[in-house]
């Protein structure tokens, strides 16, 4: 099972396995008190893709799409989490303000997808659709 959970919540033992999926360390947050297991700063979105989409360039469907495009592009960085996933309950921790449009749903999101991918009689999946254009 995979959730999503705002950086300023305290932590509970229902979270299970605590990644921290911004690139930046959120604001007023002291490091023992995230009480994280694991730091995926190269998981989040692109710097420039992060500042377009908070300085309201781009609206979260074409976030989501070109956040999208990245995770497509390296799965060696959230490869990993799947199997976090598969096994027990993984909690993404994400500082953002608003609770449904951020990187940590979307995340959520591509790995549940991929969950499903991968499920029994799946073959290999191809991302070449998802790949920028040359």
């Amino acid at each position: 099972m995979i959730l999503c959970k705002r950086a300023y919540e305290s932590a509970s033992p229902d979270d299970g396995y605590r990644v921290l999926v911004d690139r930046l360390w959120p604001r007023n947050c002291r490091k023992d008190r995230l009480s994280l297991d694991q730091w995926l700063k190269d998981l989040a979105p692109s710097t420039g893709l992060r500042r377009a989409f908070k300085s309201g360039e781009l609206d979260f469907a074409t976030f989501r799409n070109r956040y999208r495009q990245e995770l497509a592009a390296r799965p060696e960085h959230w490869w990993a989490l799947l199997e976090r996933g598969q096994k027990g309950r993984l909690t993404l921790v994400y500082s953002a303000h608003d609770e449904q449009h951020n990187n940590a749903r979307v995340l959520a999101e591509w790995l549940e997808d991929e969950l499903d991918r991968q499920g029994d009689g799946s073959s290999p999946v191809c991302y070449a659709h998802l790949a920028p254009p040359e």
